[in-house]
Protein backbone atom coordinates (compact mmCIF):
# COMPACT_ATOMS: atom_id res chain seq x y z
CA UNK A 1 0.00 0.00 0.00
CA UNK A 2 1.33 3.46 -0.79
CA UNK A 3 0.46 6.80 0.45
CA UNK A 4 -1.71 8.43 -2.46
CA UNK A 5 -0.38 12.56 -2.90
CA UNK A 6 -2.01 15.05 -5.09
CA UNK A 7 1.26 14.47 -7.41
CA UNK A 8 0.92 11.17 -7.99
CA UNK A 9 -3.04 11.36 -8.40
CA UNK A 10 -2.49 14.53 -10.98
CA UNK A 11 0.16 12.27 -12.53
CA UNK A 12 -2.00 9.30 -12.97
CA UNK A 13 -5.63 11.49 -14.17
CA UNK A 14 -3.41 13.46 -17.09
CA UNK A 15 -1.36 10.16 -18.46
CA UNK A 16 -4.05 7.49 -18.05
CA UNK A 17 -7.47 9.67 -18.04
CA UNK A 18 -7.36 12.85 -19.85
CA UNK A 19 -5.03 11.80 -22.87
CA UNK A 20 -2.05 13.87 -21.59
CA UNK A 21 -4.20 16.81 -20.53
CA UNK A 22 -2.40 18.84 -17.46
CA UNK A 23 -4.98 18.67 -14.37
CA UNK A 24 -4.85 21.36 -11.31
CA UNK A 25 -6.43 19.73 -8.24
CA UNK A 26 -9.21 21.79 -8.80
CA UNK A 27 -10.08 21.16 -12.03
CA UNK A 28 -13.79 19.40 -12.59
CA UNK A 29 -13.21 16.03 -13.87
CA UNK A 30 -16.94 15.17 -14.85
CA UNK A 31 -18.50 18.52 -15.18
CA UNK A 32 -16.03 19.74 -17.87
CA UNK A 33 -15.54 16.56 -19.68
CA UNK A 34 -12.50 15.27 -18.91
CA UNK A 35 -12.84 12.14 -17.94
CA UNK A 36 -16.47 9.71 -18.41
CA UNK A 37 -18.16 6.94 -16.45
CA UNK A 38 -15.35 4.53 -17.83
CA UNK A 39 -12.64 7.07 -16.38
CA UNK A 40 -14.07 7.10 -13.37
CA UNK A 41 -14.36 3.38 -12.79
CA UNK A 42 -10.56 2.65 -13.83
CA UNK A 43 -10.04 5.97 -11.43
CA UNK A 44 -11.65 3.62 -8.45
CA UNK A 45 -9.97 0.66 -9.15
CA UNK A 46 -6.99 2.54 -9.17
CA UNK A 47 -7.22 4.09 -5.98
CA UNK A 48 -8.30 0.87 -4.34
CA UNK A 49 -5.04 -0.79 -5.47
CA UNK A 50 -2.90 2.03 -4.51
CA UNK A 51 -4.34 2.80 -1.39
CA UNK A 52 -5.54 -1.02 -0.25
CA UNK A 53 -9.30 0.80 0.83
CA UNK A 54 -12.26 -0.78 -0.45
CA UNK A 55 -14.44 2.26 -2.55
CA UNK A 56 -18.38 1.64 -1.72
CA UNK A 57 -20.43 1.61 -4.69
CA UNK A 58 -22.40 4.45 -2.67
CA UNK A 59 -19.69 6.83 -2.49
CA UNK A 60 -18.95 7.14 -6.08
CA UNK A 61 -20.66 10.60 -6.40
CA UNK A 62 -20.20 14.00 -8.15
CA UNK A 63 -19.26 15.30 -4.35
CA UNK A 64 -16.36 12.55 -4.14
CA UNK A 65 -15.13 12.65 -7.60
CA UNK A 66 -15.42 15.97 -9.32
CA UNK A 67 -11.81 17.01 -8.89
CA UNK A 68 -8.61 15.59 -7.59
CA UNK A 69 -8.79 18.17 -4.29
CA UNK A 70 -12.28 16.23 -3.55
CA UNK A 71 -11.12 12.75 -4.53
CA UNK A 72 -8.21 13.14 -1.89
CA UNK A 73 -10.18 14.87 0.46
CA UNK A 74 -12.73 11.48 0.30
CA UNK A 75 -9.59 9.32 0.35
CA UNK A 76 -8.68 10.73 3.51
CA UNK A 77 -11.64 9.85 5.03
CA UNK A 78 -12.50 6.64 4.02
CA UNK A 79 -11.66 3.91 6.53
Amino acid sequence: MSALTQDALLEYLSSELTGGQTVAPDDSLLLSGLIDSLGIMGLVSHLEAQTSKRIPLEDIVLEHFDTPRAILTYMERLA
